[in-house]
């Protein structure tokens, strides 16, 4: 059987919500068993070095020495946003990438582009390969785990519940009802969430159900 290849991503962002700026990017080529070919962790030099003064707007701004001492021991790499958007056109070319997906994928893709038309004063207007699907492992995951009676359960038990009455469908809940470890915390840094939103990815596909894999209305 053919192996099929996928490139999840995560991004971590200064400024607001409804226009970020991304500092870390991170992403693992996987298959759908949640295999892991090759990975990458971006801080993103444009945002990180050159507008110190968004960075205070970071939302996860108490992780800066973290990063500091990821960069000195190699463990993450200081690059370029074109840098970053040239070495993922190099996986999807390289590994004939099926789909790009995010949990919460319309939040990446946004800051991605929001991001790249920013630093290129819109010389480049996407960040992504715009012949590859995007996937959204969230809209997987309500298709899926949040029908499933023990997810359910286990979110009333642990008080995950929206006021709808609808399970919550974070990564870090999610995460914690695959992994039977509910006091994982998400470590909101680009790679380590990949790692933790392939495997939503998995539980989804084990499932065997009809789900939508875009946040878009089409049905892929």
């Amino acid at each position: 059987m053919e192996r099929h290849y996928y490139l999840v991503i995560d991004t971590e962002t200064a400024n607001s919500l409804e226009c970020p700026i991304v500092y870390d990017i991170g992403g693992a080529v996987i298959d759908k068993k949640g295999n892991v070919y090759e990975t990458f962790s971006f801080v993103i030099y444009d945002t990180y070095v050159l507008m110190k003064d968004l960075m205070q707007t970071a939302y996860y701004k108490d992780k800066m020495p973290q990063y500091e001492t990821d960069l000195q021991s190699g463990e993450r790499k200081m690059v370029q946003f074109m840098t970053a958007k040239k070495h993922i056109k190099y996986l999807c070319e390289k590994y004939d990438i099926k789909a790009i997906m995010a949990h919460n994928a319309r939040f990446d893709n946004i800051s991605t582009k929001n991001t790249i038309r920013y630093i290129t004063k819109s010389k480049y207007r996407y960040f992504l390969p715009h012949n590859i699907p995007i996937w959204d492992t969230l809209q997987m995951a309500k298709d899926t785990i949040a029908k499933q009676k023990t997810y359910i359960s286990y979110c009333k038990e642990n008080g995950y519940m929206l006021k709808n009455g609808t399970p919550r469908l974070t990564a870090e809940i999610l995460y914690r009802f695959i992994s039977h470890n509910t006091n994982f915390i998400e470590s909101h840094t680009g790679l380590e969430d990949v790692l933790i939103e392939k495997e939503i990815f998995v539980r989804c596909v084990k499932q065997h159900k009809k789900m939508r894999r875009t946040y878009w209305r089409e049905t892929a």
